[in-house]
C-alpha cells in the first residue's frame, strides 16, 4: 500500500475499532478472525505511521522556533 492509497487516520482508527469490536465479539471462524487480525495489524502501522509524521512535523517545528528565538 502506497502513501497515497492509505486511508486517513480517523478512517483508520475507526475501521480499527470496528475489527478490535468484531474480534471481541466472537463468533468467528478461525480464517475469519485471523484475517481480521490481520487487517487490525496493518491498521495499527498505518496508524502508527500517521503519528510518526505528525510527531516528526512537530519536532521540526519546535526545533525551527528554538533557533529563531533571541539568547
Amino acid at each position: 500500500m502506497t502513501a497515497e492509497d492509505a486511508p486517513s487516520y480517523e478512517r483508520a482508527r475507526d475501521e480499527l475499532v470496528e475489527v478490535v469490536r468484531r474480534l471481541e465479539a466472537g463468533g468467528l471462524t478461525l480464517e475469519e478472525s485471523l484475517a481480521l487480525w490481520e487487517r487490525g495489524e496493518e491498521l495499527a502501522r498505518i496508524c502508527q505511521n500517521w503519528l510518526d509524521g505528525a510527531q516528526a512535523t512537530l519536532d521540526a517545528a519546535l526545533r525551527g522556533r528554538g533557533t529563531n528565538e533571541a539568547p
